[in-house]
């Protein structure tokens, strides 16, 4: 940005400012926020730009939330991005947030740890390049999506054809004329077995371990977000129930192509971390037979791969769409603050128990839709370090 501090500038400790750990969508909210609130925020960023994941997203990706329910705090998402807004303009979207609110940041600096300061007033980030920053306050925003995760199965090493996450794939043109094996249908899972399907690939298959839950993306123009929104405070059972009508009058049964409907609620499942699939073309590709599903990874063994009902298949190339972790605990895991699956014991506004001024953003997945969720938590927690 023209005229923006420089990293001396950013990073003095007088007064303490609070620091903002991550670019992404949660950390800028979050300093938008607080600036707006008159509370300096210094954004630090391992990455040497905003948004680095949204970068490196497959390129098929949009949102599955609308723009309007999907702006950040202060700053509409242009019309001319469409509804669904695609990857590349998120990214355009959270370097222009960046700039449109001056947000102070600084990039291509990695903080490795955070301690309690030494007087008790505040924290100490002990960062790359040597550095600790004294800060008042500091808001971890490093990201829901953060750390690939690749099941250890029996044999992966044997493997001959090639294995990679779902993070690394960007798009269907290195496995044309391919047979690949597509690992786990959530969203990023189905949503690039569609992608190689329509992109060329010889034949796709989809792992299924748990049958997901499918919804409409839109249905008569209703966003499928804005049920969850209504929703979400309802009891469980009661959106199960609602839940299983609409997909008796909104969605084929699959049974017959090896995707029957799941025997568990909607709802049930969102709570234990399971959002539904949203179609963008995955209930078409397996009534047409271009995704074929079959069961889940149980091992491998040289060409073959080796499924939970016993029978094998080969294939050229697996992409294991097997999830993320949080990777926090390098970060924080020493201070307490991070349940047993490594997410945090509380969210901003709310700090978790005996670590006053430590926040969290962005570490939930709501069926309400995540840009929406922490765009509220950021305006929350600005209110609660204001009042500080």
């Amino acid at each position: 940005m023209p005229g923006a501090p420089t990293e001396p500038d950013l990073m003095s400790t007088q007064p303490r400012p609070v620091y903002v750990i991550g670019a992404g969508p949660a950390g800028l909210a979050a300093a938008a926020a607080l600036r707006g609130r008159g509370v300096r925020a210094v954004v630090v960023e391992k990455a040497d730009a905003v948004g680095d994941s949204w970068r490196r997203h497959y390129d098929r990706l949009r949102l599955h939330t609308t723009r309007r329910l999907s702006a950040l705090p202060g700053l509409a998402v242009p019309r001319r991005f469409g509804r669904w807004v695609a990857r590349a303009d998120v990214v355009r979207y959270l370097e222009k947030y960046a700039e449109f609110h001056e947000l102070e940041i600084v990039t291509g600096v990695e903080v490795h740890r955070v301690e309690r300061a030494a007087d008790g007033a505040g924290w100490t980030l002990y960062a790359s390049g040597g550095r600790e920053l004294a800060a008042s306050a500091v808001v971890v925003a490093t990201g829901f999506n953060h750390t690939p995760r690749l099941p250890d199965w029996p044999g992966r090493d044997t493997f001959t054809g090639r294995l990679v996450h779902a993070s690394a794939y960007r798009n269907a043109a290195p496995y044309t004329g391919q047979d690949v094996l597509v690992v786990g249908v959530g969203n990023t899972g189905a949503e690039i077995a569609v992608d190689l399907a329509e992109g060329g690939a010889a034949r796709v298959r989809l792992a299924v371990r748990t049958a997901p839950h499918i919804v409409r993306r839109s249905t008569l123009g209703w966003p499928a977000q804005r049920t969850g929104i209504l929703v979400r405070r309802l009891p469980v059972r009661l959106v199960d129930r609602l839940g299983a009508l609409v997909a008796r009058i909104s969605v084929p049964d699959l049974s017959a192509y090896g995707l029957p409907r799941p025997t568990t609620g909607l709802y049930s499942r969102v709570r234990q971390g399971a959002i539904p699939v949203q179609d963008v073309g995955l209930i078409d590709a397996v009534r047409a037979r271009r995704v074929l599903p079959v069961a889940a990874v149980e091992a491998f063994d040289g060409a073959e791969v080796v499924l939970a009902d016993g029978s094998r298949v080969t294939a050229d190339a697996v992409i294991a769409a097997t999830g993320y972790v949080r990777g926090l605990e390098p970060l924080v895991g020493h201070l307490g603050v991070l349940d047993g699956r490594g997410r945090p014991t509380a969210h901003a506004p709310r700090s978790p128990a005996g670590a006053p001024g430590l926040y969290f953003v962005g570490y939930t997945n709501p069926i309400s839709g995540m840009f929406r969720e922490l765009a509220l938590d950021a305006r929350k927690l600005a209110r609660a370090l204001a009042r500080r």
